[in-house]
């Protein structure tokens, strides 16, 4: 249903709504010249007071205030500590002691893998199969290769597992 712009002594369309309140709930309809009219001139903050804009700000940015202030000084204690820490925390973190370099034998192993230094027990375990499957003297071609590589992949394995604490 088309409204009559309600503007006075207007007679076209009113296809266009104009907030009357700033709750806006009600709506004036009018035309889209007066309409331009309108909202150029309208101002939300009209009537209010500027701690009562800020107040109507923050409660639109933030949600509502908390209504305990020892819970809300709290909270903002517990927030600017947290920003300090993760800001200046870093130089902190910088000083922990980077971990001692790896024995030889556990290097030696993880190159037979392929795998970095960085590499997990299961990184290791899917690396062992793999490698077994593919030079297990059973399976290969060359018997007398595949049993030499599969000892090495197998000595390899055993210097991970003791090095990693398995059984």
């Amino acid at each position: 249903m088309i409204k009559k712009c309600e503007h006075a002594g207007c007679t076209k369309a009113g296809s266009c709504r104009c907030p009357k309140t700033r709750d806006l709930r009600e709506y004036w309809y009018f035309c889209p010249e007066h309409a331009a009219e309108y909202n150029k001139n309208w101002n939300y903050y009209a009537g209010m007071s500027a701690d009562e804009i800020e107040e109507d700000w923050e409660r639109q940015t933030f949600g509502s205030p908390l209504k305990d202030k020892d819970k809300a000084n709290a909270d903002e204690a517990n927030y600017i500590k947290f920003l300090n820490d993760f800001i200046n925390g870093r130089s902190a973190f910088d000083k922990i002691p980077k971990k001692t370099a790896l024995p030889g034998p556990v290097m030696s192993a993880l190159k037979v893998f392929d795998l970095p230094i960085s590499a997990s027990w299961r990184e290791v375990g899917v690396r062992y199969r793999a490698l077994a499957k593919k030079h297990h003297p059973d399976t290969a071609t060359n018997k007398t290769a595949a049993a030499t590589e599969f000892a090495r992949i197998s000595a390899a394995y055993d210097t991970l597992k003791k090095y990693f604490g398995k059984k």
